[in-house]
């Protein structure tokens, strides 16, 4: 590129020049030809004549200050500078855009013929000419003009008119009440098939809750519905926050580059985040809604009523709110299986990020494109620092902190440090060393070694931390640490001290420190981090069958899971690195599933998890140098050998299971058992299983039905192309539904899989312009391909480093999501490097390389 973008840097941050106290906005509809006039009253908060407005993609069409045509100003770059200024004044801008050449997806677009917009970060101004950052708060009024067709113009707030205009056009007027940031700004215009609701809060007031989707799509509103309304009832009576408008609406699209955008009352979702039938959408599609539509609906308040200062505390609004939809699920399904959700996402894709060269810490220190901060470490790892601060302050103290923090700053934009004083004052505990966590990066290691002394009947336990090589910080991290001890016949041990009982958390809070726990008589086996209280490496010495008798007797469910996780680690690793040519997995593993299979009780959800090797990603953060192929084969051995010597067992089980038809937790749990039990079933006998196969693949559920797709695919069973032809014909009319379908042919292990995903480019259902579309096809290929992502001849590579230059011009957003597997090359062989650098280096010398690929692919290379 011809020029080096600069980076921004949060030590440079200064409060904005001017405040925007009120925004009157007007659009006139048309595909290309949008007239957007924006009037506001400003006012300096510092000496200065000089304004200082962003503008992207914009065509200046008139400015006037206090009603004159205003001259004195020039653009410069992205910005336009007014100079000369009065301290207060009224300004005027009109400007004109086209949202049908919009393939950012950032701004006004359109998308399937209805107008909607994107605006965080920073959207807004490829809107209007705007001080487009999170710090300024402004009280938005918006007028939207358009043609009859165009029957729903929404926007923030409440309607406060509509009406007829002597063109044939219409009109809709709309107040928002509450001072906003720009980022907030929503408008969406179209026809749409409405499902209306209503909800009453805990105070008395009657809310309307409006969900508009594409024609012919009510059917499958219902969920995102009830969704809705169990937020509104789990955050009144967990956090006793109430809903403030009158109206709260959702709008589906197709055309999305993120899952949902939480703008006040007006919140935008990619369909694939509210649309759901038994028929077209799976138990995961439905829990995902669940989740994604809280998350967004807990943003009113943490993100909306109290916001970001500036964008490098974007974690003080994401982390919290999805620390809170994660506990909304677990309040309302299984706690354990959601805690394996969040983890897995952890470990998948988290960890990656922290050893790889975007690594950066939940608040970064400098960034140059803000999208690329959208990250799994400030949103999930972010959720884990909240996480961690309610394990040590628990749920009491902290309830009371979330409540000094909304009273201090109700209606702000603050900060992250904010947060946690809120968190310190209310409870009296000091999280001073705790905040070290907003700035380091890296997972930390904890070793752990135990002592047993039988004389004495001591059990101690000594913690060391490591931290990344190149984090510069150098202070210890204040770790909790939830404990359990078991005896030999499984029964917890209370956690006894010289100085009294401790409670089920330690504080690490030293590089090295210990603890002695008192009148143990025995060897105890340690669950040590329970529940993933931190997220750190673990290294400890654990024997297979300590972790096979937490496996039997720990009181989380989610620590019987992470047992089995660092079984399959321990024994993927070792065939690994002696590079056994026929690995055989423990026998003592084998014989312990099959006796929770031949008991069959408990959460059959939990049971098909505890089968479940651990995905590729997980398993190559075990490796300093990933053996693609080594670490996929063994996988492939062990699956074979669990199913070879269970197949009895599981055939009984999948074979006297009831039909399961209802989303009830029960019939849920059924069905994630029995798509686990015939993937491994296909494996044992491909063509006896061919009729098991093809009727679930006719089934009218879709979660049965794509578990015997994925079971075809992974086995390449004979019938597959039967199966998926079928799949084709009966949905080919669902975009949705066939992302599945796109998805399923990426993951398939087989050297012909470049070709056909060349060949899926020219279906008829497929467009490059919808990230669903290249998500379900390139993304599923680089995420749950391996071996054939990571071909030695490099044809993964270049397929996804071609895709990258296409998406550069066209959405560089999307683009820079999908480059993350080329960003680990280093711990590849020789020869995969060169492959990927390769497409780095030609990626970097494009001429119009976006800031969004530019900071990834720089990075990388450096």
């Amino acid at each position: 590129m011809s020029t080096k973008p600069k980076a921004k840097l949060l030590k440079d941050y200064q409060s904005p020049t001017h405040s925007i106290e009120t925004l009157d906005l007007t659009f006139e509809l048309s595909p290309n030809n949008t007239l957007v006039t924006a009037k506001s009253r400003v006012v300096a908060n510092r000496t200065t004549d000089t304004l200082y407005l962003d503008g992207v993609d914009l065509e200046l069409v008139a400015i006037t200050v206090n009603d004159q045509n205003w001259t004195d100003y020039h653009i410069k770059g992205d910005q336009l500078v007014l100079k000369a200024l009065p301290e207060q004044f009224t300004l005027q801008v009109v400007t004109r855009i086209s949202p049908q050449t919009n393939t950012s997806l950032e701004g006004l677009y359109l998308s399937d013929g209805a107008y909607c917009t994107q605006c965080e970060a920073e959207g807004f101004r490829k809107i209007t000419y705007f001080m487009d950052r999170p710090d300024v708060l402004t009280s938005y009024r918006v007028k939207i003009i358009a043609d009859q067709q165009y029957k729903y113009l929404l926007s923030n707030g409440n309607k406060v008119d509509e009406g007829q205009l002597d063109d044939g056009r219409h009109f809709a007027i709309w107040h928002d009440p509450h001072k906003k940031p720009s980022y907030l700004f929503a408008l969406v215009a179209g026809d749409f098939d409405v499902l209306r609701d209503k909800y009453e809060t805990q105070s008395g007031k009657q809310v309307d809750l409006e969900l508009f989707v594409d024609k012919g799509n009510l059917y499958k509103a219902p969920h995102a519905m009830e969704s809705l309304k169990k937020a509104m009832q789990w955050d009144e009576e967990r956090f006793n926050l109430e809903y403030d408008l009158d109206i709260y609406m959702i709008v589906a699209v197709d055309f999305f580059n993120m899952g949902a955008m939480e703008n006040k009352g007006l919140n935008i979702f990619n369909s694939s985040c509210v649309l759901a039938s038994q028929d077209t959408a799976t138990d995961r599609d439905f829990h995902n809604i669940e989740s994604i539509v809280g998350h967004e609906y807990f943003h009113n308040w943490t993100g909306n009523r109290v916001t970001c200062r500036d964008w490098f505390q974007l974690s003080l609004k994401e982390g919290l709110t999805v620390f809170r939809d994660q506990e909304f699920s677990s309040d309302l399904g299984s706690r354990g299986l959601n805690r394996i959700d969040a983890v897995m996402m952890m470990r998948t894709h988290q960890f990656a990020e922290d050893e790889g060269p975007m690594a950066h810490p939940i608040r970064p220190q400098q960034v140059i494109e803000m999208n690329n901060f959208y990250t799994v470490t400030v949103y999930n790892k972010g959720a884990e620092v909240i996480r961690m601060m309610h394990t040590i302050l628990g749920e009491a103290n902290f309830q009371k902190g979330m409540a000094l923090y909304f009273e201090r700053h109700d209606g702000q934009a603050v900060t992250c440090d904010d947060f946690v004083s809120a968190m310190a004052d209310a409870s009296g505990i000091d999280l001073s060393q705790f905040k070290l966590w907003y700035e380091q990066f890296g997972t930390p290691k904890v070793t752990v070694l135990t002592y047993f002394d039988k004389q004495n009947q001591t059990f101690t336990i000594e913690t060391t931390q490591h931290h990344a090589s190149n984090d510069p910080i150098s202070k210890p991290l204040h770790i909790p640490l939830k404990l359990e001890l078991l005896d030999e016949a499984g029964n917890s041990l209370p956690l006894q001290t010289a100085d009294g009982v401790v409670e089920r958390v330690l504080d690490i809070t030293e590089s090295k420190q210990s603890v002695t726990f008192t009148n143990i008589t025995s060897e105890p086996v340690p669950v040590l981090f329970e529940d993933f209280s931190a997220p750190i490496k673990l290294e400890y010495d654990y024997s297979i069958n300590s972790l096979l008798h937490i496996l039997k007797y720990a009181r989380s469910d989610y620590a019987r899971w992470e047992a089995m996780q660092q079984v399959f680690m321990s024994e993927v690793k070792k065939a690994v690195l002696q590079k056994e040519l026929q690995p055989v997995l423990a026998p003592a593993v084998i014989e312990s599933f099959r006796l929770l299979l031949k008991e069959l009780k408990g959460d059959l959800a939990l049971l098909a998890e505890l089968i479940t090797l651990p995905s590729f990603e997980t398993l190559a953060s075990q490796f300093d140098c990933v053996d693609v192929d080594r670490i996929v084969n063994t996988v492939q051995v062990y699956e074979q050998q669990i199913a070879e010597s269970l197949k009895e067992e599981l055939y009984a089980a999948y074979t006297t299971l009831p039909e399961a038809l209802s989303l009830e937790p029960e019939d849920v749990a059924i069905r994630a058992f029995k798509s686990r039990a015939i993937y491994y079933l296909v494996m044992t006998a491909p063509e006896k299983m061919t009729n098991a196969l093809r009727q679930a693949a006719a089934s009218d559920n879709m979660t049965t039905k794509l578990g015997a797709l994925k079971a075809a695919v992974a086995n390449q069973h004979s019938a597959l192309d039967e199966l998926m032809a079928n799949f084709e014909s009966q949905w080919q009319h669902d975009p949705l539904v066939m992302d599945k379908w796109f998805a399923l042919w990426g993951s398939l292990n087989s050297d012909l899989v470049i070709n056909k995903v060349h060949q899926l480019y020219t279906h008829s259902a497929f467009d490059k312009n919808n990230p669903n579309r290249v998500r379900s096809l390139v993304g599923s290929f680089t995420r749950l391909n391996p071996q054939q992502f990571h071909r030695e001849d490099g044809a993964g590579y270049e397929l996804l480093g071609s895709l990258l230059i296409e998406l550069n011009g066209t959405n560089p957003q999307l683009a820079s999501r999908l480059i993350t597997p080329f960003m680990s090359w280093k711990r590849y062989s020789q020869n995969r490097q060169k492959l990927m650098t390769a497409q780095l280096q030609k990626l970097f010398a494009l001429p119009n390389l976006s800031d969004d690929l530019f900071e990834k692919v720089e990075k990388a290379l450096r």
